[in-house]
């Protein structure tokens, strides 16, 4: 039998199973902020899926897809919300551009809960994210 540490936490089995159901653009990210998983809609968005890319440490996601700030330069993993949400154990919400996989920059607004076990302290975060319209609009499927 694996490590406890090998195995997913239930919650995060869970969560990739709410993902699947819905047709916002979300993602996993373990307690290492490495994406365990993100849904159809979000592989529409990005241009990949993630049977494609597969299992990809915070190193990985942001070199493929970014963030960006507004200037266009890169947002480091610890400043984003995706991060606050996992250490702090809170949800939090950003807006930035990201890269798909033709190089298209999206501006998205993106806001992450944190996936918390009691025993064990938070197991990762489910984030939700949303392209921007050309007007700035920020609802979710950005006007479209």
């Amino acid at each position: 039998m694996g490590s406890p540490r090998s195995q997913k936490p239930l919650e995060l089995i869970l969560a990739r199973n709410l993902l699947t159901s819905i047709s916002t653009p979300g993602f996993l990210l373990d307690s290492d902020a490495a994406v365990v998983f993100y849904n159809e809609a979000a592989a529409a968005l990005l241009g990949r899926s993630f049977e494609d890319a597969g299992r990809m440490s915070a190193e990985q996601w942001t070199a493929a897809f970014g963030p960006f700030d507004r200037q266009g330069a890169p947002v480091e993993v610890d400043g984003l919300a995706t991060t606050e949400a996992i250490r702090a154990g809170r949800p939090a919400h950003g807006s930035f551009t990201i890269r798909a996989a033709d190089g298209a920059r999206v501006a998205i607004e993106a806001s992450a809960f944190p996936i918390v076990a009691s025993e064990h302290g938070s197991s990762g975060a489910m984030v939700l994210f949303w392209p921007l319209s050309e007007n700035g609009d920020s609802s979710p499927g950005g006007g479209r």
